[in-house]
């Protein structure tokens, strides 16, 4: 099979703008994560709206594509950047790996757990989830939470905790059920994700605000694999601070 790995980064954000262009111990925030997921993948793009960010990746060597300003949905930018990038050929790739702008820390050995999952050919998408061990993150609404089926297969994605363990008291329940959180990349058949970005919003999507949702919704599998690497996205400049300093102590 054949993979790609695209990369979308925007310039402008409400909580960090020109995030992609900091500074990470002498390197880009876009290069940091473009270098990881080159040990992983035989080929990689980044997919941006800005001419700064375009420059940037040019600089260092890397691929990047063009791609509009407005989207819907992630997603939806990584369709118009495969389209760009396949140009004729729409059947050059097998499989694109969505890897987040934000992800500088990621680990090659997440992607290739990820590209894994096309070995069964039920897979229509896959992406990553973690064990939960501390109440911290199980009761945390801005960590999803995903429950699969025996074969690992998504059944359903909540900012909820699910399930609910009955006759536990809340303190109890980490230990009485393996929980998992969503990690956040994902991995598509390249026919998938052209339809996935044809459906309209669903119902179970718009109530949690999870895109995953809707895929479901209209039948797709979305098959997991379980990771034991921990993601560490940088949505402020405190969370760059932060993980700088726990990663890389003076």
């Amino acid at each position: 099979m054949k993979f790609i790995g695209i990369i979308p980064a925007r310039y402008a954000s409400s909580r960090f703008p020109g995030k992609p262009l900091a500074m990470i111990k002498g390197k880009t925030m876009i290069q940091r994560v473009y270098e990881q997921s080159e040990k992983a993948l035989p080929e990689v793009y980044v997919a941006t709206d800005d001419q700064r960010i375009e420059q940037a990746v040019k600089e260092f060597n890397g691929n990047v594509v063009m791609t509009a300003s407005e989207h819907r949905s992630g997603t939806d930018r990584l369709r118009e950047a495969g389209d760009k990038i396949t140009g004729s050929e729409a059947n050059k790739y097998d499989v694109i790996v969505n890897i987040q702008g934000d992800e500088p820390f990621i680990q090659p050995e997440q992607i290739r757990e990820l590209i894994n999952c096309f070995d069964e050919k039920n897979t229509d998408i896959a992406t990553l989830i973690k064990p939960i061990n501390k109440n911290e993150e199980l009761f945390n609404p801005n960590l999803p939470k995903v429950i699969t089926d025996k074969y690992n297969y998504a059944i359903y994605f909540s900012r909820s905790t699910i399930p609910y363990i009955r006759n536990k008291d809340t303190y109890e329940w980490v230990s009485h059920f393996p929980f998992h959180k969503h990690i956040g990349i994902y991995a598509y058949r390249t026919h998938i994700l052209n339809e996935i970005t044809s459906i309209e919003p669903s119902s179970l999507e718009m109530a949690e605000s999870l895109e995953q949702n809707r895929w479901i919704e209209n039948g797709y599998r979305i098959k997991t694999a379980i990771t034991n690497h921990d993601n560490y996205p940088i949505d402020t400049p405190e969370d760059l601070n932060n993980i700088v300093s726990r990663l890389f102590p003076e």
